[in-house]
């Protein structure tokens, strides 16, 4: 069976470490394939994520989003599983739309995943956003407020923190 390549779309080809890069509250994601490229049908980037960071439990309502282990270990939320989700290397999740997950490295070593945005554009224009008020706030973490607000304007819920006791 021959399948055609849409001549929409070009080949994509990055080394490591090359394409667009984002800081998003210390994880670093470096695009593999940005939506522009991809037809707008999916995000693909290599997150950096330190010991320590992740993201917060949050809900999309316009993209799936898959998460492949390179390198380390990851600790995982997501709804309907049995929680939390301890993944090595080699590990794999998908975060359907509408789903509620979180990830954070709990390790004292730096872990390296694959991500899939499906589709992406929405993702990344609030990933670069993030980026920007970490660059407005010298690297500093910005409001939560601030967060939470460029989240919902791109369709993600991010859920509050729990209240200090």
């Amino acid at each position: 069976m021959h399948t055609e390549v849409s001549p929409a779309l070009t080949p994509i080809v990055r080394e490591r470490g090359e394409g667009p890069r984002h800081d998003v509250m210390g994880v670093v994601h470096s695009y593999k394939a940005v939506a522009a490229e991809t037809g707008g049908s999916l995000s693909v980037f290599e997150a950096t994520v330190p010991p320590g960071a992740g993201a917060p439990p949050h809900t999309h309502a316009h993209e799936d989003e898959a998460f492949y282990l390179i390198e380390g270990e990851m600790v995982f939320e997501i709804e309907g599983r049995n929680l939390p989700l301890r993944l090595a290397a080699g590990g794999f999740v998908l975060a359907p739309r509408g789903s509620r997950h979180a990830f954070r490295n709990e390790s004292d070593a730096t872990a390296r995943m694959l991500v899939l945005a499906l589709p992406g554009a929405g993702l990344e224009r609030m990933f670069g956003a993030f980026d920007a008020v970490m660059r407005e706030e010298a690297g500093g973490p910005p409001p939560i407020e601030h967060i939470v607000a460029i989240a919902a304007a791109s369709g993600v819920t991010i859920e509050p923190p729990p209240a200090s006791r």
